[in-house]
């Protein structure tokens, strides 16, 4: 009998006890892109369970902030705001301010009213807007034409052309709400990522995640792996999106907006670029950063970056050469 007890003692000890810490992982396509989840948790159901609330995070973002689904509050706001003052959400009035900031900072480098002339172009079908559509509406493309007033929440474009996409700050924006979900259930270590921006939560149990930024022109190969904890790092590349035309031609997706055209990536300039890396405390501003030293070119691009406290940068020029911000370049 009292063996008997002891072994059932024993067995309700065993199955109280917490299972073993291990890895977790998720993907899904949402924000036209793959978002992956990576998680160290002891309990599966609970970690599956934070995994969902990202995804479903992630999920509501696409469908607020999407330039292609109609019913999102940015079509919302591309339909009206042309015509007058548009009531929008606490949510896109502080990144509409944030991408403000960052056109002010960068001369106009950065400049989500891109849309104007970016929507005219489809990359899966290699359409582009020929050059009379880009000089037609060129005018409108200017983040002088967006009027925010913080206190009443309410944006309007001072051109009736005038259109934005936040493709360029949003998904940045998207992996800081993940890894805030995940700080708040007091997860250690984590890595959330959506297409080229990423962020980590901690380290990889002792060591530091090992990040690949990938070779712009040679497909399955890393250019460089760099070391990371407890940060953010975003990737913008002349190869994410784009299609070569009769001119044999790279027609990519990030925008000049003072040429109302993709960035030129040409052959040969040693100060344009075709990939740029950004680490920072965040993806809310590591994102807009790649976006913007990519337009500004190496010397700019660079340059900006170190007068930036807390932010480095990786960037490969046209002619596939690696460079390093300051902080890399020198490290203390």
């Amino acid at each position: 009998m009292l063996h008997f007890i002891r072994s059932l003692l024993l067995s309700a000890a065993l199955s109280a006890a917490p299972a073993l810490a291990e890895w977790h992982y998720a993907e899904r396509a949402i924000m036209g892109t793959e978002v992956r989840i990576q998680l160290w948790h002891g309990d599966a159901v609970e970690a599956e369970y934070l995994i969902e609330e990202v995804m479903t995070e992630f999920q509501r973002l696409d469908n607020q902030l999407s330039p292609y689904k109609p019913n999102s509050e940015l079509s919302l706001v591309n339909r009206e705001a042309g015509q007058g003052a548009v009531n929008i959400s606490e949510e896109l009035a502080a990144l509409v301010d944030k991408s403000l900031w960052f056109s002010k900072l960068t001369g106009g480098a950065f400049d989500i009213s891109y849309a104007t002339l970016g929507k005219h172009y489809d990359f899966r079908n290699q359409q582009q807007a020929d050059s009379a559509l880009t000089n037609s509406l060129l005018e409108a493309l200017n983040y002088r034409h967006l009027h925010l007033n913080k206190k009443s929440n309410t944006l309007r474009f001072g051109h009736r052309e005038t259109k934005i996409d936040l493709g360029g700050i949003a998904k940045g924006y998207a992996v800081d709400r993940a890894i805030k979900i995940l700080q708040e259930a007091e997860v250690c270590c984590a890595s959330v990522s959506a297409g080229g921006d990423s962020r980590m939560l901690g380290d990889k149990r002792g060591e530091p995640w090992l990040v690949g930024i990938r070779h712009p022109r040679e497909k399955g190969k890393s250019a460089a792996v760099i070391p990371l904890r407890d940060v953010a790092i975003s990737t913008s590349g002349d190869y994410e999106r784009f299609f070569i035309d009769d001119q044999q031609e790279r027609v990519h997706h990030i925008f000049n907006p003072n040429t109302g055209r993709p960035s030129d990536t040409g052959a040969g300039d040693s100060d344009k670029l075709i990939s740029v890396s950004i680490i920072g405390p965040q993806g809310f501003d590591t994102d807009p950063l790649s976006t913007s030293v990519f337009v500004l070119g190496k010397q700019k691009g660079l340059a900006l970056i170190d007068r930036l406290p807390e932010f480095e940068a990786v960037v490969i020029d046209s002619n596939k050469r690696l460079f390093f911000s300051r902080g890399l370049a020198n490290p203390q």
